[in-house]
């Protein structure tokens, strides 16, 4: 029964996150506009993402640690993407101080605790609640760990220091991927 709960409760708030897709994922017509931008879903992640009002700051910091190749390849990758007023919230300066070049690796470590291989949009990631009761464990590409879990009708994102993101969009399918908009900056060890 305790199962039963988890999934049904999981769905609908995944599905409540996934509000404003249209369409099927690889349908060719906006999947769902993010930062006054529609996001294609025939596009990859990012030149949709170079075209949200609301991660300039995480284009700019994917430049500066020299990722774009790699987010432009196949993938495909789950991306929870951070918001500038995400950034923003960082203590003063940090922005600043990553994005200098001798910052590179830091930047790096960071950005790819981010990033999961493969492409788990909120079906995938409500499978993966329901299995671990409650809980899902992510694997990111920098090798740290990310914890999917619900809060009330949020969707949590939790880093390995304890800090936690809400997913504010989830389902902007990419075609090399998902993205899903959070609301903090997720900190590696």
């Amino acid at each position: 029964m305790k199962k039963l709960l988890i999934a049904a409760g999981v769905a609908v708030l995944l599905s409540a996150c996934a509000g404003g897709m249209s369409g099927s994922p690889m349908s060719g017509s906006p999947s769902v506009m993010v930062g006054g931008a529609a996001m294609f879903p025939t596009k990859d992640i990012i030149d949709n993402a170079v075209n949200s009002k609301d991660h300039t700051t995480l284009v700019a910091a994917v430049k500066a640690a020299g990722l774009v190749d790699t987010l432009k390849s196949p993938g495909p990758f789950t991306v929870f993407a951070p918001t500038n007023a995400a950034f923003d919230a960082l203590p003063a300066g940090t922005v600043a101080t990553l994005l200098k070049p001798e910052n590179k690796a830091l930047l790096t470590k960071i950005l790819t605790a981010h990033v999961v291989p493969g492409k788990l949009d909120a079906a995938a990631l409500s499978q993966r609640v329901m299995a671990g009761n409650g809980r899902a464990t992510l694997t990111t590409a920098s090798g740290d760990s990310l914890v999917v879990t619900t809060s009330g009708s949020n969707v949590m994102v939790t880093d390995e220091k304890g800090g936690t993101a809400m997913v504010s969009v989830a389902n902007v399918y990419q075609s090399n991927g998902v993205i899903h908009v959070v609301n903090k900056v997720l900190v590696p060890n």
